[in-house]
């Protein structure tokens, strides 16, 4: 079974100064642990909210080679919310579909989540997901998109994921 590299980035001003500690990233680490069987490799980054700085750390982690990038925080209608800006300018294909599940579940649970801007594309050969930044909600988003994720992969040439099927069921088309 392959390893597989995810590139984690916590996109926060307060996280990044250690006026607090990142939760969120912790999360998204602690969820793919469960829903992957491979083995997996974490480069994890707690970087400001700044476009450019943004930008580079996710063509930072595509150059070396992460199968799957997953962002969390910036993604609101806030000024400094820039990681949705920064992935598309990043990305050479923009994949709407994952948005618009994560939004769709995240309104079950509150109204403000049509004011979420979470977004996904490909890079070079990683997949790159933005998530909320909530521990919750990065649940919530992940369990909706996750099944699709490992063909995603698949398609771009970027490595096999297995699923733990005890926790998550995901979607490959029969051959």
């Amino acid at each position: 079974m392959d390893k597989i590299k995810i590139g984690v980035v916590t996109t926060s001003d307060r996280a990044s100064q250690g006026i607090y500690e990142d939760i969120s990233g912790k999360a998204i680490m602690e969820v793919l642990g469960e829903y992957i069987s491979n083995e997996c490799v974490y480069e994890y980054r707690c970087i400001a909210d700044e476009q450019n700085l943004i930008e580079s750390t996710l063509l930072e982690l595509a150059d070396i080679k992460c199968d799957l990038i997953v962002t969390t925080g910036g993604t609101g209608p806030a000024p400094r919310d820039v990681t949705t800006e920064a992935t598309e300018n990043v990305c050479q294909k923009l994949l709407p579909g994952f948005g618009e599940q994560m939004r769709a579940v995240s309104l079950k649970y509150v109204p403000t989540a049509i004011l979420s801007r979470q977004s996904a594309g490909i890079c070079k050969k990683s997949l790159i997901v933005n998530l909320p930044g909530k521990p919750k909600s990065i649940r919530e988003c992940l369990e909706a998109v996750f099944p699709a994720v490992p063909y995603c992969l698949d398609l771009i040439g970027a490595g096999y994921i297995e699923a733990n099927e005890e926790n998550i069921t995901i979607f490959r088309p029969k051959a």
